[in-house]
């Protein structure tokens, strides 16, 4: 939801918000070309129902994830699946990088490296492969169709 100030016609940013301890929300939008400023208060029950969808009225605490509202939109998506997890810190059962498979993931961008490095552990473990080697991730290239990774 976004307000608009009339006699400007621009789009008013968030000014500040107040939980009053009565179970109520207000929360004040200023228009930044003339100052002009709108309040919205929400009842106990409305409050309630922002609070339980995760809704934050006033900013980031935290600063963005990457693909973070594709990640929130997906039902059965893995809250790790874009991290960057230490080769040693392997799950029992899981793949090891070696140091040449490592240096190479390393040269990946950042932002799909969690992604790609799950997916050639995904590979190795399902093969039961115990060391992902340079060789190892040529093979899952060509069986998997990722040419480009």
């Amino acid at each position: 939801m976004k307000f608009l100030c009339i006699e400007c016609d621009r789009q008013m940013a968030f000014a500040e918000r107040e939980l009053p301890g009565d179970g109520t929300l207000a929360a004040v939008f200023a228009c930044p070309a003339c100052g002009r400023s709108v309040a919205m208060l929400t009842n106990p029950m409305e409050t309630q129902l922002v609070s339980s969808l995760g809704v934050q009225i006033g900013g980031r605490s935290v600063p963005e994830q990457p693909f973070e509202l594709t990640r929130s939109a997906v039902a059965t998506g893995r809250e790790d699946a874009f991290a960057d997890a230490p080769a040693a810190a392997a799950p029992a059962g899981r793949p090891v990088w070696d140091e040449a498979a490592r240096e190479r993931l390393g040269r990946v961008p950042s932002f799909v490296r969690g992604m790609v490095q799950r997916i050639y552990a995904d590979y190795a473990a399902e093969r039961r492969i115990a060391v992902i080697t340079p060789e190892v991730m040529d093979t899952a290239r060509r069986e998997l169709g990722l040419e480009g990774m």
